[in-house]
């Protein structure tokens, strides 16, 4: 599981172009939104949603589930384990 949380890391840090940011300078259990998070925004939410469709052939079905499955890389590791179809 470390090394897809890694994976998921790199992809959004290369994707979003969070310049200066390494997979070390955030914690698996932190929010990706808000102030205490990694401060991504509603336009980050778009480029995570190809992102998981592009890598991993997932497409999630609502804004809800969404909301679910973006609160930290452990979330989205655990999700993507579970859902990948590539």
């Amino acid at each position: 599981m470390e090394d897809l949380i890694r994976e998921l890391k790199l992809k959004v840090i290369e994707t979003l172009n969070l310049e200066g940011m390494t997979p070390e300078d955030i914690d698996d259990h932190a929010p990706l939104f808000g102030a205490e998070g990694i401060g991504l925004d509603s336009i980050d939410v778009l480029e995570l949603l190809i992102l998981l469709e592009k890598n991993y052939g997932i497409r999630l079905s609502s804004p809800m589930e969404g909301k679910k499955v973006f609160q930290s890389f452990a979330v989205i590791a655990e999700y993507v384990a579970a859902h990948r179809t590539k």
